[in-house]
């Protein structure tokens, strides 16, 4: 029978979006929500998009990575370098760090590119294999060790030789285009642009960690990514030493003020759509076939390091740009900001939303900001730090009635699962007739043989 449906999936689903958007943005031209509240939903928005990140990495792939929080950082980081340049600038150009943070990921994507033509592991196998024959071992290992480093420094002098000279060039440009126009234009365009760079710039460094940790197995990965997490505290807590503007221990200041509603919600929305998208691709399928069985998804041709590559590296893409929207959120860096300790929040909204669910991530969001936020205000003063035990009993509670989360692996509208359309087959009108004459011809010749 043919399937009816009165209405498709998405409708709904972007009538409940707008719905949100709108009554967030009245709400607060109106005054019913406050500052304070405004600024807690929009946290609550660009939290969903970290964590939807870390659900791509945990929850879909099955990989558990407590290096989610230095993602963030970088991507906070960068993204402020760059608005902050456009508004004091601190490298002697609006445009310095922009033309910088550009070139250096081209650069590196060149190093890579080069690297992988000059195929270091094939001839350090050759070239170990055919010094063994006259040398000793010690010895064609420190040869062939030497070659190897060669051709990987001609590899890094090619990246760092594009990397300089791109950058002149996109000076100009950028000083051309970016520098005359309007005060909001531009301002709008280099803080899309921000975002945009802040992840990137946390999707290579994921892919670059990625390369050397995704090898490793669940438990041992997420010990490695931890040591990420505490090597990007530690670099951000000295990170004056490198870029002065950063100020280090001290914390970074004279970050522009520009995440409103609109551009969380906006950045939401495309999260969603990618990840949903992407989840229901082939690629998503595979993705979670590494989750269920690697050895199996191994078997069926599936590349695992490829696919673990990919998750990981979307997933930093992801938490890159939360990290821009939150620089711009508060307008001020701290490196505690991204201790490992806050690196568990979004594993905790994953957890109580649900592994492998984008609509329990995003509720998990939701629910988890304006709990942490609604508890100060609730409970009394000199008690606020007693919702840093509420929140965790609430969540035990849940874990203990709904051990999947709060909407296990649930979806709604539109981020189902996309169903082929049923559809009538067509049968011959003659085919029934034709086999009732086939059967009964079949009966007489039994009956004739008896």
């Amino acid at each position: 029978m043919q399937r009816k449906q009165f209405l498709p999936s998405w409708v709904p689903t972007l009538l409940v979006a707008v719905a949100v958007f709108l009554l967030v943005l009245v709400a607060s031209a109106r005054g019913v929500v406050n500052a304070y509240w405004y600024q807690v939903i929009e946290l609550a928005a660009l939290t969903a998009i970290s964590a939807m990140g870390l659900n791509l990495i945990y929850g879909f792939n099955g990989q558990f990575s407590l290096g989610h929080i230095g993602l963030y950082a970088i991507g906070a980081y960068g993204s402020a370098l760059i608005t902050k340049d456009f508004i004091t600038p601190w490298s002697g150009s609006q445009v310095g760090a922009l033309s910088w943070i550009v070139a250096g990921q081209v650069g590196v994507v060149v190093a890579l590119l080069v690297i992988s033509q000059l195929r270091i592991g094939s001839v350090r196998e050759r070239l170990n294999t055919q010094l063994r024959g006259s040398l000793r071992p010690y010895e064609a290992g420190v040869i062939t060790t030497f070659v190897v480093l060669a051709l990987a420094a001609v590899g890094l002098g090619v990246g760092a030789a594009v990397a300089w000279g791109l950058r002149q060039v996109l000076l100009a440009g950028f000083n051309a285009a970016l520098t005359g126009l309007p005060a909001q234009l531009g301002q709008g365009i280099i803080f899309f642009l921000g975002l945009l760079l802040g992840g990137t710039l946390a999707a290579l460094v994921a892919y670059l960690i990625g390369l050397a940790l995704l090898r490793l197995g669940s438990d041992y990965f997420g010990i490695a990514t931890l040591g990420f997490s505490v090597m990007i505290y530690t670099a951000l807590q000295n990170s004056d030493l490198v870029i002065a503007t950063m100020k280090g221990a001290r914390g970074m200041v004279g970050i522009p003020n520009w995440t409103t509603w609109p551009w969380a919600f906006g950045a939401l929305v495309i999260t969603v759509i990618i990840m949903r998208n992407l989840i229901h691709s082939s690629y998503g399928r595979a993705i979670m076939s590494v989750r269920e069985d690697e050895i199996a998804a191994k078997t069926m041709g599936v590349d695992v390091t490829r696919l673990k590559t990919l998750a990981f590296t979307f997933g930093g893409f992801f938490a890159g740009v939360a990290g821009g929207l939150y620089a711009h959120l508060f307008g001020f860096l701290h490196p505690s900001t991204f201790n490992f300790i806050k690196g568990f929040d979004p594993l905790i909204i994953i957890v109580f939303g649900g592994l492998g669910s984008i609509t329990g991530t995003i509720v998990g969001s939701g629910i988890f900001a304006l709990l942490i936020e609604g508890l100060r205000v609730l409970l009394p003063q000199g008690f606020e730090d007693w919702r840093f035990v509420i929140y965790p009993i609430i969540l035990l509670l849940v874990m203990l009635l709904r051990q999947r989360g709060l909407l296990g692996s649930t979806e709604w509208g539109w981020l189902r699962a996309p169903l082929p359309p049923a559809r009538d087959i067509p049968v011959p009108a003659r085919a029934v007739p034709e086999a009732a004459q086939a059967a009964s011809a079949n009966e007489e010749e039994s009956l004739h043989a008896r």
